[in-house]
């Protein structure tokens, strides 16, 4: 898989889901961002809310790989997160959806 070709269909295709999965990865991390700052009561809170956010910022960079050979993984983690619906990767070649379907079975199997 990680030597085939991305026809420009699927190019656009696969840059959709993947934007509309960080929009809403970024959104839960947004919303429960919000939430430590308003309980924020001490500097030790604060500075907690920031480690925190630090550290998702880290995971939200690993995780959003946008490298085609690694866009089956990274969409199968993806719809296991809650981040993407298969559904959105209508249009991508059969083997592409099955490498996908392949890690989201492993990693709920798991």
């Amino acid at each position: 898989m990680h030597d085939r070709e991305w026809s420009a269909s699927e190019k656009k295709i696969a840059r959709r889901a993947f934007e509309a999965a960080l929009e809403s990865a970024l959104a839960g991390i947004m919303a429960e961002f919000k939430a430590k700052a308003v309980a924020a009561a001490t500097p030790s809170d604060m500075w907690d809310a920031g480690d925190w956010l630090h550290r998702r910022r880290r995971e939200i960079d690993e995780l959003f790989d946008y490298r085609y050979s690694q866009l089956p993984l990274v969409f199968g983690r993806l719809i296991v997160e809650g981040h993407l619906d298969e559904g959105r990767l209508t249009g991508l070649s059969e083997d592409k959806l099955e490498e996908t379907r392949r890690y989201v079975s492993y990693a709920r199997s798991s």
